[in-house]
């Protein structure tokens, strides 16, 4: 397969984002695999040809509630193997995982829960966040080498955001939020950005309050972790800033697999 690109991108609603030109874009760059989060949308509800007329192959898991959540992948190469979702009803019923197998190697696209909403949604993000853990200790014993992409709706260090002393008490840079990323990327997982770019000050996402894009006050949420084995394949990563079609900008990760 040799040099491979991957986005990463939460859209905030792909019918949304594609009114603000993102299959232009998409045609632009040519991208091998583009994950998407938060689809909004059911695969019938979106207008999906140009995608396909691209040589895009397809797959979604959308959440039962409409207009919410929701993962898909679009690939130029076909993946072997697809399984939607993770198992867990309670997360599998929000569309929150999909997995592509190709060859010897997986990609997982995912949304991470918000907590934003309240202490409900929070515990939930936190329940998520542990059965997702134990989960993929499972996955890695069939599939040792892992992509995990996606909206991971927390900020890892005080690097990763812009105001981290006036947001310790916020959803997303809670301190056992952290604590739970620092331990992902200890057993065993490479955040793809800061393993090439260690000081790098880039966000991901930004609030739509205070102008805070045009003033670049945002957020670094969004990974590409992958296992230790497959960190050497790592070859480039950057935030694509100038893609404006979410209050998200796509992550670009280039593989040399």
């Amino acid at each position: 397969m040799a040099k491979i690109s991957i986005i990463s991108y939460n859209v905030n609603g792909i019918r949304a984002a594609i009114k603000k030109g993102l299959t232009d874009w998409v045609q632009e760059n040519g991208f091998d695999i583009i994950c998407i989060q938060e689809t909004k949308a059911h695969p019938e509800q979106v207008d999906v040809s140009a995608f396909e007329e691209m040589g895009y192959y397809h797959s979604w898991v959308s959440a039962e509630k409409k207009g919410y959540s929701g993962v898909a992948i679009f690939s130029k190469v076909k993946p072997d193997n697809i399984v939607q979702g993770c198992g867990i009803e309670k997360y599998d019923k929000e569309g929150r995982v999909i997995r592509a197998d190709f060859g010897d190697w997986t990609l997982l696209n995912c949304y991470f829960p918000s907590g934003t909403s309240g202490d409900i949604r929070q515990d939930f993000k936190m329940e998520f966040l542990d059965d997702f853990h134990q989960w993929i200790k499972e996955l890695r014993k069939e599939r040792p080498k892992l992509i995990i992409v996606g909206d991971y709706n927390i900020a890892n260090h005080e690097i990763d955001l812009h105001n981290p002393k006036g947001n310790k008490k916020n959803s997303g840079f809670l301190p056992e939020e952290r604590e739970w990323l620092s331990q992902w990327f200890q057993d065993g997982f490479t955040d793809t950005f800061r393993y090439l770019h260690p000081e790098k000050v880039e966000y991901s996402w930004w609030s739509y309050r205070a102008n805070a894009r045009a003033n670049n006050k945002g957020w670094r949420i969004d990974y590409q972790s992958v296992s230790e084995n497959m960190k050497d394949e790592v070859v480039f990563s950057k935030h694509l800033n100038d893609a404006i079609h979410s209050d998200h900008c796509p992550v670009l990760v280039i593989y040399d697999l």
